[in-house]
This record gives structure tokens, sequence and C-alpha cells, in this order.
């Protein structure tokens, strides 16, 4: 096989590959066999008829048909990998010249888009602010009221729904007469924002009992996206009552006797949380650097095919302003996966089943899946390449990070090795890490990004 690659733009190639005769010939003959096998032919048996009579029955051009359309990947992906082609992408694949008779070759184009190359500059001694270490009292007291809630008890009122109350409703949507999904005695805080789009204004001023419709588009369902007539009736209304600030309260939620010990951890924890906020704003001002320093060029085709799917996920295709909007985040994610992936390259950083079975742990919380069913599921799906890619570049960005010089408004070096997880914070990871090590086990080596 021979090939060519032209550049036609920084993120663009057109392949040329000839595929000679010889190379062809096996997946003709597995072609004759597929189609043999599908046709009768009186005369004789199914699956052994000649090439002659299936080219005077189908045609030779069928055959062919089938065997190009087997041969292409497989002869595409060996130019990608012999011209050093990155390809990304759905490709334009034009063949040129087909074999309709023994002897003749193959040839086919190819365009594609393609992972640019990127001009990594100095990694080292990058330079960020991050802002000062500030607990202020509304801090405490928000961590303190948050621990209330969750020792507070819910009590039912005779008064009409305010934002904040936890009610008891049921929930019907229908669409020209159809209903499409009820609920009853579902439980909702209201002023959450956490259900349909117009409920929390509709829900505010009822009592008991009472009952209203709104319209809202669907969250969920084969219908998401479309507007439905949505009834809501009131069953209850329920204020959270929260316990006293006290040291009764302080030995109820805590180790902790008094409620001075208890504020004092308090506020230990916010300013611990504000110094783990520094090392999050401190890898983010890297990349952003990084983003303004080093010209990363995006394939136009990638985007719009990526701005489309999320569009039409979305049903607002034709919302100009929001295109606009999600081309711009698109463009933005796109040049710092193509960025972090040259610095993993670079750094020769590599993926051990550990880390990896970390970051899906973690992301199962957020999905709040089982570790060991979230794990089997994007293998399943062909997913697990794609982790390790996302791993790869997340050790890429803290080994850059590692190397920077982080100060705080006021001046302050700030140490990033100081935050860490705490311990119980560690403990449930590894708990949950050890759920999904049996199902990641198999199914990637360690990969080199």
């Amino acid at each position: 096989m021979k090939s060519a690659v032209e550049t036609l733009s920084p993120t663009r190639v057109k392949l040329t590959v000839e595929v000679p005769f010889d190379e062809l010939k096996p997946l003709l003959d597995d072609a004759y066999r597929t189609i043999g096998a599908q046709i009768q032919v009186p005369g004789f048996r199914k699956g052994k008829v000649p090439a002659r009579i299936i080219d005077q029955r189908v045609g030779r051009g069928a055959v062919v048909q089938e065997a190009v359309n087997e041969a292409l990947p497989r002869f595409f992906a060996e130019a990608a990998e012999a011209e050093e082609v990155r390809a990304i992408g759905q490709p334009d694949v034009d063949v040129t010249a087909v074999p309709l008779e023994d002897g003749q070759d193959l040839e086919f184009t190819v365009e594609t888009d393609v992972r640019p190359t990127i001009e990594l500059p100095e990694l080292t001694g990058i330079a960020v602010t991050v802002d000062d270490v500030s607990v202020a009292d509304d801090d405490v007291e928000e961590r303190l009221t948050a621990l209330r809630e969750r020792f507070g008890t819910l009590v039912g009122v005779d008064r009409p729904v305010e934002d904040g109350d936890h009610v008891s409703i049921d929930l019907s949507a229908e669409i020209e007469g159809e209903e499409i999904d009820s609920v009853t005695g579902v439980s909702y805080e209201v002023g959450s924002g956490n259900m349909l789009a117009g409920m929390d204004e509709a829900l505010l001023g009822l009592s008991a009992g009472d009952t209203t419709t709104f319209t809202a588009p669907l969250a969920g369902g084969d219908r998401e996206g479309q507007d439905a007539e949505c009834t809501v009736t009131v069953q209850s209304v329920k204020v959270r009552e929260l316990p006293e600030l006290d040291d009764d309260f302080a030995q109820l939620a805590s180790q902790f006797d008094t409620l001075e010990e208890l504020r004092a951890d308090v506020v230990q924890q916010a300013e611990q949380a504000k110094r783990y906020e520094q090392g999050i704003q401190a890898r983010d001002k890297v990349l952003e650097h990084l983003l303004e320093t080093v010209d990363v060029p995006v394939p136009d085709g990638i985007v719009q095919a990526e701005v489309d799917a999320h569009l039409e996920g979305e049903n607002r295709m034709e919302d100009d302003e929001h295109r606009a909007e999600v081309d711009e985040s698109t463009r933005k994610a796109l040049k710092a996966q193509f960025l972090l992936d040259a610095i993993a390259e670079q750094l020769e950083v590599r993926v051990e089943q550990p880390e990896l079975i970390e970051y899906l742990v973690m992301s199962a919380q957020q999905y709040g899946m089982d570790p060991n069913q979230f794990a089997q599921a994007l293998d399943q799906q062909g997913q697990v390449p794609a982790m390790v890619q996302e791993v790869a570049r997340r050790k890429a960005l803290a080994a850059v990070l590692d190397e920077a010089t982080v100060t705080d408004a006021s001046g302050n070096a700030v140490d990033l090795d100081a935050l860490v997880p705490d311990a119980e914070g560690d403990e449930a990871a590894d708990a949950a890490t050890d759920e999904a090590a049996d199902a990641t086990e198999d199914t990637e080596e360690p990969a080199k990004a």
C-alpha cells in the first residue's frame, strides 16, 4: 500500500491511498463468500456459488462495494499510522479508483481533521497569584447553619407556601390533552429549583389542598424539552425547625462538649476549605496562562459537530445566541484538551491502574452510581480509554502546577503540597476504590498518554 499526506490547514489533512490488487484480493474473496451465502442459485448449494455466477446475478460492482466497505477503515488506519496522522472526528472519504476487474488497484482519498501540532513554552516557573485565606463570620455561620439543618426536624404549618418551605405535592404533566407523567406524594423544597422550571413560582402562596397549573419544558423522558401543561396540588406544608446553638447541640452534632469547641473546629474547617480553594484557583490560573500563551488551533468541523449535538439535545438548534455561547465554550474546552495532551506527551505521563480506579470512583460519586457498576458501564461503552486520557491530562496539569510559583494576594508563598484531603475523605475514597478495582482490573493496561 502507498500513501501520501497533504496538509490543508493546521488541523486538517488529505491522505491519498493506493492499495494494490494483491492486497485487496483476500477481501474480495471474503466478499464473494459473504454474498454467496446470502443468495440462492438453482443447481448450487448455498455458500458454494462460483464467483462468475455471483458476478452475473448481483454484479461485480456489488462484490467490490462489499470488499471496499470492509477494507477502507483498515487501510485508512494503516495509512494514518504510516504518515503519523492523528485523525479525529468523522473523515470524508472519496473512492477515486475501483477495481472492477482483476489486477486493478483501489485508490481513495481521505480528508480528516487532525490533532494540531503544538509548540509548548517553558513549563517551569509559571507565576500565578491567588486570593488570601480569609474566613469571615458569614462563612462560619453558613457552616453552622448547614450542620443545624442536618439535625433539624420538619414541622407542619397552617399557612400559605413560602420560599424555603418543604411541601408534599402531587404533580402531573400533559401535552395536548395526553398525560405524559404523574407522581404523588413527592417531597420538594420550594426554591431549590431542581424539578420543573416555573414550579417554585407556581407553589408560592398556595395552601394545603390548593391546585394550580403552569407551563414548563419537560426535564426528561422521550419528550424532553417539549412544553407541557403541569398541574400541581399541595398536600402539606412544613418548615424545618433548627436546634438551638448551645452545648447540647455541640454534643449531639459532634465529638465536642461545648459550643465554643465546636465553633473553633468549624473555623478551622472553613480555613482549610479556603486553602483548598487556593489550590483550585492556582490550577485554573495556570491553565488559563497556558491557553493565553500557547497557540492551539481547533478544527472547525469538530467544533460544529459538538455544538450541533449539544443544541440538538436541548432542542435549541435555532437559538443563535446560545449557539455562540456553546461554540465559545467548546473551543476553549478543545484547546485545553489538545494543550494538555501535548504536555502529557512531552512529559511522558503514564496512567497506572490505581490512578484510573481513583478517578472512576470520583466520577461515579458525582453521578450517584455504584463505582463497580459505573466502571462496568464505561467498559461496555468503550469509554475506558477516554477516561485514561482524562487522567493523563489531569496529571499533566498537576505536573506543571507543581513547578509553578504560587503566591497569595498579600505576597505570601502558597504551599500547594499542604492542600490535601482530610483523613476521613481519604478513607471514604479508599473504601469505594476497593469496590471498583475488580471492574477495571482487566479493562486497561497501564497506559502511556
